[in-house]
Parts: structure tokens; sequence; C-alpha cells
């Protein structure tokens, strides 16, 4: 509870507690869950004492987005290659989205989607300069990557809302509209899709067509 001495605070209360509680908060019980007054309750404090040490709930939201940056950043990055190291950062951008999909809706109602992935593409810059992909081949190798990443990001959040069937490319076939398709065509679209094994099979064409492979004969250099 608040500490009785006039200010709301609670001792030894800090802006790394609440944050933290407005994260467990957001993944447990999604971003509509995330008020000031319920984050108060959940730390035993007045409302005050949330404002005084994060400011209003956009600032409260935007801090929070940034620290969960920040922590899934800590991951090391694994790879005995270039190019393995910078599918592995797509990989990590990838997973943690959806295994914080909550904290991935929040960013995104807030605008703040680009903070949320700043410091993993930051890595990613980071391994692709060192792979000798800089200048313009970084920008551009950056935005095909991380344009792909996201399409996957989008179409893992979608699969939550979208009832199983229509999780299937059926719907494209279910009609007299796709008659001339051939019917092997047909029977494959209406199999489901393994999003991971397209993810996987789709980044490493598009890290592949970015990254050399030969750094003794890089013709980014």
């Amino acid at each position: 509870m608040a500490n009785g001495n006039g200010t709301g605070r609670r001792a030894g209360l800090d802006a790394d507690d609440i944050l933290d509680r407005a994260l467990a908060l957001v993944e447990a019980e999604g971003a509509a869950a995330l008020t000031m007054r319920r984050l108060a309750a959940e730390l035993g404090v007045a409302t005050t004492s949330i404002y005084w040490h994060v400011g209003n709930r956009d600032d409260l939201v935007t801090a929070a987005i940034r620290r969960h940056g920040d922590r899934v950043a800590r991951t090391p990055v694994d790879g005995d290659t270039p190019r393995q190291r910078v599918l592995h950062v797509a990989r990590l951008i990838w997973q943690n989205s959806l295994e914080h999909r909550e904290v991935t809706r929040l960013a995104a109602e807030h605008g703040a989607s680009t903070l949320h992935a700043r410091p993993l593409e930051l890595a990613m810059a980071r391994e692709l300069e060192a792979a000798g992909v800089v200048g313009e081949a970084a920008r551009d190798a950056m935005r095909a990557i991380t344009a792909c990443v996201g399409g996957f990001i989008v179409a893992g959040l979608r699969a939550d809302l979208t009832p199983e069937p229509l999780q299937r490319t059926t719907v494209l076939v279910d009609d007299d509209g796709a008659a001339d398709l051939d019917p092997s065509t047909r029977a494959a679209l209406a199999e489901p899709a393994d999003l991971p094994a397209v993810f996987e099979e789709t980044m490493r064409a598009v890290v592949d067509s970015v990254v050399p492979a030969d750094l003794s004969a890089n013709a980014y250099l």
C-alpha cells in the first residue's frame, strides 16, 4: 500500500518495478488491462506514484515497450556464418514478437512497433556490416528482411483471431471460380500452412539474396 507520507509512493519502488509489472500485466491479460488504476492496485500504491515515476499512460507504454525491446535484445546472436547470424536475428524478431504477442499488439496500438523492434534491428544492422553489407546495400537488405519478417508477424497474430477454416487457403478454391486449377493444386492449397517452416524457407532465401556467402569475394565492399 502507499507509504502514508503523503506522496503516494512506496518505499523502494522504482521505475523498473513499475515497468516490469506493467509488462507482466499486459502479457497475462492484454493491453486493455493496462490502466493506471489497475497497475497502481497491482503494486499497492496510489496512482500518483505511477505518474511520479514514469509519467502518464503514454509515457508508461513507451517506456515499457523500450524496456521489453532491450530485454529481448540481450539474447546472444548465434551462427557460424554471416548468413546464419543475420537469419538468427530475423528469427529472434519473429519469435519474440509472437511469444510476447500482447506486448507486440500494445506496441502496434501505441504506434511504437519500430521502437519495439529497434534493439534487435540494430543488432541485425551490425551483423550486416560485419558481413560487409554497408551503406545503401545495408539499407536495402534491412528493408527486405524486416518487411518479410513483419509480414510473418502479422500472419502469426492474425491466426489468433481467425477461425481455423479461414486460416487455410481453402477459401481460395472452395468455389466454382477455381475450377480451372489442377486438382493437385487445389488439394495442396486446402492444407493448413506450417508457418514456422514457411518462415524458415522464405527468410533463408531472402537472407541468402542480400548477404554474401564468401566475404573474400564480397560484391558490397
